[in-house]
């Protein structure tokens, strides 16, 4: 079954502002929370569904990627995080816990705010608990040769960043014996309360002050991270970057970032493309541009001549009497589209070259063919197409 589009989920247009954005998904989110719509499949679904479109379309970098791509941008660089289809309820949560704090409910301070009673602390669901804090994402920029573009890469990179300790593996805790109970929570990792409403009585689950929603609190601190969990050290990493992949795209891998502190999920890596230059070809979306110098008597008699490609050389002939201007094309040596639906062409503009400096000799030659009646200039010359009209005529073929 094909995927909504996250705007018509949202009921936004793709104009709207991030405010519009947060505010959709707050009244969509309280619509199907499980808490008014208990044992419904089908609100738990949308509830889901609403909360995927939130976490792209309120992120800039993946609401331009999913612009451009739609929903096939989660299939670029490891997934382009994005949950997707897997997120569950405990995602949710964790994530998006606090998008209703401040929204207002209880008049003055200390006020209760029933927003908050469902997405203030998140739940959970009693297993696979982390205690610690997630760590930062971390940027890196990548750069791809114009033949790597083409083709994808492999690239095998050292990144330095906090890794886990390796004294205490992460934990933070000197040894097994230093992590103990949480007396706040009773090791649950959550706290209850029962309060009063607009909407009538509703418990609130939230995650333990105490223990950040482990259960467990640290007794005796790892000496080596002073129980923080991570040292700054190096990682290497081995990259594969898909073919199509432009100048300043963002690719994703998830949980390559830094570490988290006291055994905390790992942020996630952001590779940024940079992309050289070449010498001689230049990237135009899919196409690879080359302009070609000819000289006179080339473009005139016609020639076969050897042109640079992204992958090497190619051999090409041209025709006699090829106008300045006219546009060849290599079909299939461009750049492969990103999501691997097609593949763009070389396109090779044809330059001649007027010389400056002439002898006697050449003078000579060339007063003879001055008024020479095919040397004249025709209008009706199909060659006498401007170059902009015949860059039309190219892509319409």
């Amino acid at each position: 079954m094909a995927k909504r589009d996250y705007y018509e989920i949202l009921g936004v247009a793709k104009t709207a502002t991030a405010e519009e954005i947060k505010k959709a998904y707050r009244k969509e989110a309280l619509k199907f929370h499980p808490d008014r719509n208990q044992g419904n499949k089908e609100a738990e679904e949308k509830f889901k569904e609403a909360a995927e479109a939130y976490e792209v379309l309120s992120d800039a970098q993946k609401k331009a990627k999913y612009d451009q791509f739609g929903h096939a941008a989660a299939d670029m660089g490891q997934g382009g995080g994005y949950h997707g289809g897997n997120m569950n309820m405990e995602d949710i949560f964790r994530n998006f816990g606090d998008i209703f704090g401040g929204h207002g409910g209880g008049g003055g301070g200390g006020g209760f705010d029933p927003f908050e009673s469902f997405f203030g602390g998140g739940r959970s669901s009693g297993g696979g608990r982390q205690r610690g804090r997630k760590g930062s994402n971390l940027r890196i920029k990548v750069r791809m040769t114009m033949s790597e573009v083409a083709n994808g890469a492999h690239k095998t990179i050292k990144v330095k960043k906090h890794i886990n300790c390796h004294t205490c593996g992460g934990s933070g805790a000197k040894d097994a014996s230093s992590v103990g109970k949480c007396t706040t929570c009773g090791g649950q990792g959550v706290v209850k309360r029962v309060t009063n409403t607009i909407l009538g009585q509703m418990q609130t689950t939230t995650t333990c002050p105490a223990c950040n929603g482990s259960g467990e609190i640290i007794t005796k601190k790892c000496t080596t991270c002073n129980g923080l969990g991570t040292e700054y050290g190096e990682e290497t990493l081995n990259i594969d970057i898909p073919a199509g992949v432009q100048d300043g795209m963002q690719l994703s891998m998830s949980g390559k970032g830094n570490a988290g502190e006291q055994g905390g999920p790992a942020g996630d890596l952001i590779i940024s493309i940079e992309v050289e230059e070449h010498p001689e070809l230049e990237i135009d979306g899919q196409n690879v541009i080359y302009n070609l110098h000819l000289n006179f008597a080339d473009a005139a008699l016609g020639c076969n001549v050897e042109v640079p490609t992204v992958d090497g050389k190619a051999k090409i002939k041209i025709p006699a009497g090829t106008q300045a201007g006219k546009v060849l094309r290599l079909n299939g040596k461009g750049i492969p589209s990103v999501n691997s639906y097609g593949k763009g062409d070389q396109l090779i503009i044809v330059n001649v070259f007027t010389p400056q400096h002439l002898s006697a000799e050449e003078t000579k030659i060339l007063e003879k063919f001055r008024t020479a009646v095919n040397f004249k200039p025709s209008k009706d010359h199909k060659g006498d197409k401007g170059f902009f009209d015949k860059m039309k005529d190219i892509f319409r073929e």
